[in-house]
């Protein structure tokens, strides 16, 4: 029998490294090395017979497993739209997974399901979203996308005289579903798996930043769903979502925003315009783990009928509380069993603050311009408008920027992500770290030219 090491010690322990990497991930090659990757094979054994030391089993996960990491918690990550857990959310996180409450019911777990109706009321006044307003913490925009348009299709399915939930889709009156041609494939996964069918969309044409042109949206006629967004997954841009309800609304549609990360910008008072008219939607979508910088995992679905996303939702049993004057997390989640993710939203909000909100936010889209600028001045294209985030860059044909975004990610200075827009190969830098300064997209910038430099150079010799 192996010997275990106390609670304590070996919790201790586990703090000390975890703090060791967070103090290091400034100075970290953001890429692992080949070696590193090698070394994950450390893992492939089989399952011991007998128990291993504890403090054991925690030396092999760090040992192996932290070289092989990609630093996504440093300043110079802008590959996918990441945020880096603010320290604040790291502390909370693991104070809630010692407290180890599972959030369904609130006569269960009164703290945990109390912060997360604290931390959803802010949300919404942050956002300026309805006060009716109700809320899922989920996992992420993939599933808050599922909940948003689950309460969607229950309110069309209602407002027909058809019980989705009670009778299913067999026989059920048809839905018009309308996605921009830029839609984000979460959306289209969300649609898939409440039975729409992915292919079973209409897609309406976009501009070149991605935008729907609501004077080309088709007529409306019986049960529909409208998909929109915030924060263009390659651009930044936003659908103008007020125009689209305005258009469609009045006609019986439910109009869902898919704001994964640039619902964020209505907290910022000089980026709180992109969001114009988004009030007025029926459903909202959103990342915490991205732009607030909360640890994995954690999605919002908002939505302004809270008793569609309840009927959606809810789960009866003889064992469960369900009776309840109190607001029970499950209600309005598809999980029954599922970890506190409300602790560490609330933690961030409280930490930051409303100001400190939008001065991260604001931060992020300074370093995105600045990034942008030193690209243009070294000759190569900015792709968008960076109204947001976002910035994509050309450095040539499809073959050669492919070539350079592989180099910059080997070389470890930064991580930057390739993409393809509208038929064009480039490299997307999504700046959503609260800790990049200013040094960090200067040193990324260099590092970014001298390669692209070089790649130019080696093709004319």
């Amino acid at each position: 029998m192996a010997q275990h090491t106390s609670l304590r010690q070996l919790l201790e322990r586990a703090a000390q490294r975890g703090i060791d990497y967070r103090e290091t991930s400034p100075d970290r090659a953001v890429a692992p090395s080949a070696v590193a990757i090698a070394n994950v094979d450390g893992f492939l054994e089989p399952m011991p017979e007998e128990s291993v030391a504890d403090i054991a089993v925690l030396e092999q996960l760090d040992e192996i497993g932290t070289p092989a990491t990609v630093t996504m918690t440093g300043p110079r990550y802008f590959g996918f739209v990441i945020g880096g857990s603010l320290p604040v959310t790291v502390a909370s996180n693991w104070l809630a997974t010692a407290w180890d409450q599972n959030v369904g019911m609130h006569e269960v777990t009164p703290a945990t399901a109390t912060l997360e109706r604290v931390a959803m009321n802010w949300m919404i006044e942050l956002f300026g979203l309805p006060e009716e307003t109700s809320a899922a913490f989920v996992t992420g925009a993939t599933i808050a996308n599922f909940a948003s348009l689950a309460a969607a299709r229950n309110r069309v399915y209602r407002d027909v005289g058809w019980n989705v939930e009670a009778d299913g889709l067999i026989g059920a009156p048809p839905v018009t579903i309308l996605v921009g041609n830029e839609v984000h494939p979460t959306v289209i996964k969300g649609l898939g798996m409440l039975g729409f069918g992915r292919e079973r969309v209409q897609r309406l044409e976009v501009d070149g930043q991605g935008r729907i042109d609501p004077t080309r949206l088709p007529k409306v006629d019986g049960p529909t769903i409208v998909c929109t967004q915030a924060g263009n997954l390659n651009t930044g841009a936003f659908d103008p979502v007020g125009d689209i309800c305005e258009a469609v609304k009045p006609r019986g549609a439910w109009v869902h925003v898919d704001g994964a990360f640039g619902l964020w910008a209505a907290a910022s008072p000089d980026r709180e315009h992109l969001c114009s008219g988004f009030q007025a939607a029926d459903s909202w979508a959103t990342d915490a783990h991205k732009w607030l910088n909360v640890p994995y995992d954690s999605g919002v679905a908002f939505v302004r009928d809270g008793a569609a996303l309840k009927a959606a939702m809810s789960i009866t049993a003889d064992y469960l509380m369900t009776d309840s004057d109190f607001r029970n997390p499950s209600d309005y989640t598809p999980e029954l069993s599922r970890r506190a993710r409300g602790v560490d939203v609330w933690a961030a909000l409280k930490s930051l603050g409303k100001s400190g909100v939008a001065e991260m936010i604001d931060r992020c889209c300074s370093n995105a311009r600045r990034f942008a600028a030193g690209l243009e001045a070294a000759g190569y294209p900015v792709l968008n408008d960076v109204v947001l985030n976002q910035v994509m860059v050309s450095f040539g044909d499809d073959a050669r920027t492919r070539r350079i975004i592989d180099a910059i990610q080997e070389d470890g200075t930064c991580w930057c992500g390739v993409t393809v827009w509208q038929g064009q190969t480039a490299m997307r830098i999504s700046v959503s770290n609260w800790s990049t300064t200013p040094s960090d997209v200067d040193q990324s910038l260099d590092a970014i030219i001298r390669i692209a430099n070089s790649e130019v150079v080696n093709e004319r010799q």
